[in-house]
């Protein structure tokens, strides 16, 4: 059984902003947490966040700018993550 990926409204708008090959590469991340759910271990700098409960990030390229997304698990819902944050590094809310 696959999970359901949402955005928030601001995460959606960012994401329309990212250049092309940063928009590929959310695309991807975005199927391998649909696939095999929130831990993306296999996703560079992937990393769950310190007392942010259900909360994880990941880099979606290197260099500079670096982009990063940002994604919560829901509790108590059925294999729901909600992306909350695509953007640079410098801007994440974490």
């Amino acid at each position: 059984m696959s999970w359901t990926v949402e955005f928030t409204s601001k995460a959606r708008k960012q994401a329309t902003k990212l250049p092309s090959d940063m928009q590929d590469a959310l695309l991807l991340l975005i199927n391998d947490i649909r696939r095999d759910g929130p831990v993306c271990l296999t996703w560079p700098h992937y990393g769950k966040l310190k007392g942010r409960a259900g909360e994880h990030h990941c880099h979606l390229n290197k260099g500079k700018p670096r982009y990063v997304a940002v994604w919560k698990e829901i509790k108590g819902q059925i294999k729901l993550v909600e992306v909350k944050y695509v953007g640079t590094h410098e801007k994440a809310p974490y």
